[in-house]
């Protein structure tokens, strides 16, 4: 008989260089809101699965699609190269 033999030990021991960098720490801040607003849009859409969806319903994806678009929309702005006119 063999014994199982985990490989925990091998695959934390590389944890340190695991770890997210400053600079990537920093996108995912700079992308919460795209995140928190496809969150939203998840939420209203999973509330009508299991139902037809009601006014208000239709009203709250409408509402939270505006809110995804806008917040991809803020995003593309902020990290587009800005140009000036003739340049």
């Amino acid at each position: 008989m063999s014994p199982i033999v985990t490989v925990q030990e091998a695959v934390t021991s590389f944890a340190d260089w695991i770890e997210p960098t400053d600079a990537e720490l920093d996108a995912i801040e700079q992308e919460m809101p795209v995140i928190e607003a496809d969150i939203d849009l998840l939420d209203a859409y999973i509330t009508t699965l299991d139902r037809t969806p009601t006014e208000l319903d239709e009203r709250r994806i409408r509402r939270a699609r505006r809110k995804a678009l806008a917040a991809r929309v803020e995003l593309t702005n902020l990290s587009a190269p800005e140009s000036g006119v003739g340049a």
